[in-house]
């Protein structure tokens, strides 16, 4: 049997007192909500809650009489992140949530649609045994998927994971995409390239970058990358194209997804450069068909959140199986009107 994570080892992995972490991990004051997050994502990290899941910030007793095992009836939880460009009303994220309504209302089963709460108390409030299942949508904080992890209901995260923490996911194959997407423009000739996206932003964003590196490689197109384009703003993605000078100008902007592009495209205006002739935009998820964007990649959004609900409907089912991974093809788009001024 594995030993049981101490306090100290957290606080040495976090670089933190002992003190630091019993506050954060009790649920007390004396630690900022930042140092809190990352200790609590440390011990998650460690096997902390893994190893003693009745052990954690604000325990609930009710939890420790929730059996994996048990049959849920209830509803099913869809939770959205306290984000503003994340929500229902987005272009990415309304689809994916369309899909997910009307897989569950094939199933006759209700829906309850939360925004994340800013505490991670969030089933002091809300009664864990009448929630079958829990669909996450976006980036959702490490404290709160732990909480739902500690409490054994059945979790599936779409386009997001957690290293804290053991779940099901749906993710669009983003490497794969871009890959086929960067290999296109290596064969129409580019040879000048730079990124632009919020790599911290999401893990799927982080995946595009490493599809985009990977063809780079390969090829041997060794450019340097401007570490500005990779900002977690997007007004930082514009002073670094605004004060990009002409001779470094790449051939083409890659960007992590098609808001990204239509900021760049913005930025390559304002300096009276002309999109494609000199310099090409593409994009990532094809939310924005009527910019100049050469080409995108289609996510089936609604599929996405279809496929989400299968998997949950599975876990319910099959609790004790191993948790998986499903990426999801997507097809590359080549925008006709565009593609025919470079040929």
């Amino acid at each position: 049997m594995a030993k049981r994570v101490t306090m100290q080892q957290i606080a040495d992995a976090a670089g933190v007192s002992k003190f630091a972490v019993s506050r954060a991990l009790t649920g007390k004051p004396g630690v900022s909500e930042h140092t809190r997050e990352m200790i609590v994502r440390t011990a998650g990290q460690l096997g902390y809650f893994r190893t003693e899941p009745k052990r954690y910030p604000g325990e609930i007793q009710v939890s420790a009489e929730i059996k994996p095992e048990a049959k849920r009836q209830g509803t099913i939880l869809i939770l959205f992140p306290n984000i503003r460009s994340q929500n229902r009303s987005s272009l990415y994220w309304g689809p994916v949530f369309d899909g997910i309504s009307e897989r569950l209302n094939e199933q006759g089963m209700d829906i309850l649609t939360l925004t994340e709460p800013s505490s991670d108390r969030m089933f002091s409030v809300l009664n864990p045994e009448a929630i079958s299942g829990v669909i996450t949508v976006g980036t959702i904080s490490t404290s709160v998927l732990l909480e739902i992890y500690r409490l054994r209901i059945p979790l599936v995260m779409v386009d997001h994971e957690d290293p804290a923490v053991y779940a099901d996911s749906v993710f669009t194959d983003n490497m794969k995409c871009m890959k086929e997407l960067v290999l296109m423009l290596v064969g129409k000739g580019y040879r000048r390239f730079q990124f632009a996206g919020q790599l911290p932003d999401a893990a799927s964003f982080r995946e595009r970058w490493l599809g985009y590196r990977t063809v780079l490689e390969e090829k041997q197109l060794h450019g340097e990358q401007q570490e500005d384009l990779l900002g977690q703003e997007y007004d930082q993605i514009r002073r670094s194209i605004a004060g990009m000078k002409l001779e470094d100008m790449p051939e083409v902007f890659v960007c992590a997804n098609d808001h990204t592009a239509v900021i760049v495209l913005q930025e390559l205006r304002s300096r009276g450069i002309q999109v494609p002739e000199r310099c090409a935009v593409t994009g990532f998820d094809n939310t924005q068909t009527d910019e100049p964007i050469l080409a995108s990649v289609h996510i089936n959004k609604e599929n996405l959140g279809t496929r989400a609900v299968d998997q949950l409907l599975w876990r319910i089912r099959h609790p004790d199986e191993p948790y998986e991974r499903k990426l999801i093809y997507s097809e590359l788009i080549i925008r006709d009107e565009y593609n025919a001024s470079i040929q």
